[in-house]
């Protein structure tokens, strides 16, 4: 067989090394990616002080490194086990729309509600408050807050890899909720380098770790849930990480009490969405919505995936 033919076979895409394990090589280039971009800020002034220089550039080193790390890592790994077919699959799921208006007001009223919420019953949360920070909540400061966050803080460069291959494949493995619990982990500890930022005012003691590991199980099962009942809209996934992201940022401006700004956003996640996924455990009985994505998916792409 000539290697023309080779290539032309719909299967020749999946024959490789990089197909058979897609989801180890998948987290070995998500965390690779990202972390070697992320070094220099991590061991710089900025960072550890470990290393004696500080550029203006590093502050790049947080997007570019989200984009060279799970999202690359999505598109080669799709690429590999699923060919341009699957790519441009992945690609739709990005701007996949049509899903309900009920899943756009889970994820751009739900999301911060909810974090509301959990914010406020934190003692001393209320008397913390502080008045100016209203001025974030302006229509157009809000806008900008919210798409420079969607595009440089995370959830664009992330979902398509966290969500788009990752979540699938591990559902198809081991169930959706098993498939979370694998994943919120995973996705927790790819941040690990940031704690050693100033800046991110996270300081990596055991406690903090462990309440962000909890944190993200908690809205990975909350996630996955929308992501089922979305049909794989990474849309939606975006839209909801970004909601997060940026009701963080702003209920650390207005309730700065040392409880709410010491453990960053784990406390109040973990109260509310640990609350949620709960609930959404027991009322799907684990099955978060997958019979939504099943259907969508089909046998033949399930297949094809693997």
């Amino acid at each position: 067989m000539t290697t023309d033919a080779v290539a032309e076979r719909p299967d020749a895409a999946r024959e490789g090394l990089l197909a058979r394990h897609p989801l180890l090589f998948y987290f070995i280039f998500a965390y690779a990616g990202s972390w070697l971009v992320w070094m220099p800020l991590v061991l710089s002034e900025r960072g550890t002080a470990l290393l004696p220089f500080n550029s203006p550039l590093l502050a790049a080193a947080f997007p570019v490194g989200i984009f060279m790390g799970p999202f690359l890592s999505a598109f080669v790994m799709t690429g590999a086990t699923e060919g341009r077919a699957g790519v441009g699959r992945l690609l739709r799921r990005i701007v996949l729309w049509r899903v309900g208006l009920r899943w756009y007001l889970v994820a751009l009223i739900g999301i911060p509600a909810l974090f509301v919420l959990s914010v406020i019953v934190l003692p001393g949360a209320l008397a913390s408050f502080q008045g100016q920070g209203l001025a974030s909540l302006a229509p157009l400061p809000l806008l900008s807050l919210f798409v420079s966050v969607l595009f440089i803080g995370g959830p664009l460069g992330e979902e398509p890899g966290w969500r788009g291959f990752a979540l699938p494949r591990l559902q198809r493995l081991h169930g959706p909720l098993v498939g979370s619990l694998i994943l919120g982990p995973l996705w927790a500890f790819w941040h690990l380098p940031i704690f050693w930022v100033p800046a991110w005012n996270f300081p990596p003691t055991l406690l903090n770790l462990v309440l962000y590991v909890i944190s993200a199980v908690s809205f990975t099962i909350v996630m996955t849930w929308v992501f089922n009942n979305t049909k794989g809209s990474l849309l939606i996934a975006v839209l909801m990480h970004a909601s997060f992201n940026t009701t963080f940022l702003i209920l650390n401006q207005l309730f700065p009490a040392p409880l709410v700004t010491g453990y960053g956003s784990t406390v109040p996640s973990v109260i509310g969405y640990g609350a949620v996924a709960l609930l959404v455990v027991a009322l799907t009985r684990g099955r978060l919505g997958y019979e939504h994505y099943q259907q969508e998916e089909g046998p033949d792409l399930a297949t094809a995936s693997k």
